[in-house]
């Protein structure tokens, strides 16, 4: 584990951990990593809600597809981010969602009763743990009351739009990256791919967008 030290020190989980006391918190949580090729179900819709999982690096996508099989892309999780700790945490039955390997990446997977249940060691550190966990979870719902208000807009120029100044707010910049193509933005923002593009393309006759592939900049 100590090759993933530097990582782990920037996941929130971990805030205010010692290294030496994180090395021991993860062999007392039987934490263990896994690798994932590009496009590979890292969690799937439907299975028991166990794990949370830690990005060691490439990234991941939660996405959701409905009755219909329209997918919608919930986020995307890079290096030291977190997911499915909610449901986890919620111990559903079932996940609501899948997690997919937007790449080739490595995770590390960690059982969320051993972080839920102190052991019987009493381990200083558990009790930061979990102060940390449930300050992490406060702060993705402040993300998921973001995503609401993108998808909420009425038309694709209005959910487009918002979603883009929420990135350039984000990086406190004009021209920023996004972290989708156009499909995967589509259904991020759940709205047809091609009502998008044309959409796109009024923005950048009007003189409102520049963008190159998954690069813009907001005039």
């Amino acid at each position: 584990m100590k090759k993933y030290l530097e990582i782990l020190k920037k996941c929130p989980l971990f805030a205010g951990i010692r290294d030496d006391e994180l090395l021991t918190m993860l062999s007392c949580l039987g934490a263990h990593a896994e690798t994932f090729d590009k496009k590979y179900t890292v969690f799937a819709e439907g299975s028991p809600a166990t794990y949370i999982g830690i990005v060691l690096s490439g990234s991941v996508q939660i996405i959701q597809i409905d009755y219909y099989g329209n997918r919608s892309i919930l986020s995307n999780l890079g290096e030291a981010q977190v997911f499915a700790e909610a449901f986890a945490c919620a111990e559903m039955p079932a996940l609501p969602v899948s997690v997919i390997a937007n790449e080739p990446c490595e995770v590390m997977l960690i059982d969320s009763r051993h972080i839920l249940h102190t052991c019987e060691n009493h381990c200083r550190f558990h009790q930061q743990l979990i102060f940390n966990l449930m300050k992490y979870l406060a702060s993705k719902t402040i993300l998921f009351h973001q995503k609401i208000e993108i998808t909420s807009k009425r038309t694709t120029r209005e959910k487009l739009m918002t979603y883009l100044t929420q990135i350039a707010k984000e990086a406190d910049s004009s021209t920023f990256r996004i972290p989708f193509d156009r499909q995967e933005l589509a259904d991020y923002l759940e709205v047809d791919r091609s009502g998008l593009s044309a959409e796109i393309s009024k923005l950048k006759k009007e003189g409102i967008l520049e963008t190159e592939k998954n690069y813009f900049r907001i005039l």
